[in-house]
């Protein structure tokens, strides 16, 4: 009986693969000018080149949602926006965060804004704002700013602090794709900003306004882990560390921080009393953790950790998924559901987050046909999707008891003793060919995944 339970779970982690649904979305992306006139002058003047804007981050902070705009190629209008999110149109227009002067790319100063990847709200009602500092990535690559973190005060959107990251934190290839804020207090607080670039974290003291390297092999790509295949878009990357995702502090204050490279099928984890220390970082190489693969097929975008049901939620690019595993259970590929998959709407899940509401957002952006072909204006290109938490797991391994594993949960109650006495018809033991029988379910629900 137990293990038909079992057998009942697993074909539902199998099958739960629609359990979101389309907010917003868009063919193009348009922006909310001040008039009509400034909006016809920015295309004039190739401020705004429609086709070459595309979404690629988002974060949500009360009714607003926050979504980057890159400046892959020239043309970007605004490359930090928001929308309502009450809004009822299925396609509003993207407003310009905090205001359009600050992304004005003609002036003779630097932008305030010029390209972010990744954004992140904290409790304490600042947003994070991780800026890569260059433009048109995707042609004439110029660098109009250092790489930097930018804290807004969302009560008032005012700029509270913009953090320049050292030279020497930083190399030639070095590319910061990523950023998880700690806060275990709102005057002590820590970003952990990954470098996809050159495979490593920096890690930022808001108390002591500085910042410092660590460096670990397992922030690097895997070499048999290059190949994607994105709709039958074929390309290769090496992004190191990418995906990262935090606990809550514990009673003494520290996280565990889970992380992955995006060329990688692995999850790994460390703690953050290891990285808060610069000395015992260089020195805590066996302090990191492999945690488990996620299987063919598996190289995962952002991750985004839900708190109150302990569950990871992660983008599969090559699968055009998005899966979970409760971080209760071992990390196993039989251990880990998949809440979406549409060969449609969720090409290149590029970001996710999880709001205080509890509601799991996704977007996603067709990011390699936008860099290797070329996007159809008449197709919806960006989607934004979202569902409660507990809607977005119902039918997957990741809504069990918090507190045990599944194969702890379903182990049969009976002694090697009282096993040695059943009866063994035709020579095998029941429980032998229960695990059999287990054997091959689980082996059958891995197919069933890919």
């Amino acid at each position: 009986m137990r293990y038909l339970v079992v057998l009942s779970l697993l074909c539902m982690q199998a099958l739960a693969k629609n359990n979101l649904n389309v907010k917003f979305q868009w063919k193009q992306l348009d922006f909310m000018f001040p008039s009509e006139d400034s909006r016809r002058q920015a295309i004039e003047h190739e401020d705004y080149i429609q086709e070459h804007n595309l979404p690629l981050g988002l974060e949500v902070y009360e009714n607003r949602l926050f979504i980057t705009v890159p400046r892959w190629k020239s043309g970007v209008a605004a490359s930090l926006n928001y929308i309502d999110i009450t809004d009822s149109a299925s396609s509003p227009k993207l407003r310009p965060y905090p205001n359009w002067q600050a992304h004005n790319l003609t002036s003779d100063s630097s932008p305030e804004i010029v390209s972010p990847f990744r954004i992140k709200a904290d409790r304490c009602g600042r947003l994070w704002v991780l800026d890569t500092g260059t433009s048109d990535l995707l042609g004439d690559t110029k660098i109009l700013a250092p790489a930097r973190v930018s804290i807004y005060n969302l009560k008032d959107d005012s700029l509270l602090r913009q953090y320049t990251i050292p030279k020497n934190q930083l190399k030639e290839e070095s590319f910061l794709g990523n950023i998880v804020v700690e806060v275990v207090n709102c005057d002590d607080t820590f970003a952990y900003i990954g470098d996809l670039g050159k495979g490593a974290l920096i890690v930022y003291s808001w108390k002591n306004n500085t910042s410092w390297k660590v460096t670990h092999n397992y922030f690097n790509v895997d070499p048999l882990s290059g190949d994607f295949n994105v709709s039958g878009i074929v390309f290769e990357w090496t992004d190191g560390i990418f995906g990262l995702a935090l606990t809550s502090p514990n009673e003494r204050g520290f996280s565990t921080l889970y992380f992955h490279p995006l060329v990688s099928q692995n999850e790994f984890a460390v703690s953050t009393e290891v990285l808060r220390d610069p000395e015992l970082a260089r020195n805590s190489y066996h302090n990191f953790t492999l945690l488990g693969s996620r299987g063919p097929k598996g190289q995962s975008t952002a991750s985004f950790l839900h708190t109150k049901t302990n569950v990871l939620f992660y983008g599969l690019v090559n699968l055009n998924a998005v899966d979970c595993w409760k971080t209760t259970l071992p990390y196993k590929t039989a251990t880990q559901g998949r809440v979406y998959q549409d060969d449609v709407t969720m090409v290149f899940p590029n970001d996710l987050k999880v709001d205080t509401n509890d509601n799991l957002w996704v977007l996603s952006d067709r990011l390699p046909k936008f860099m290797y072909k070329k996007l159809d204006t008449e197709d919806i290109n960006f989607r934004i999707l979202t569902a409660p938490v507990s809607e977005a797991i119902k039918g997957t391994v990741c809504d069990t008891e918090p507190s045990s594993s599944i194969m702890d949960r379903f182990r049969p109650s009976v002694t090697t003793q009282e096993q040695e006495s059943t009866p063994k018809p035709n020579g095998k033991s029941s429980a032998s060919r229960s695990h059999v029988t287990l054997s091959l379910i689980l082996f059958a629900v891995y197919f069933l995944r890919f």
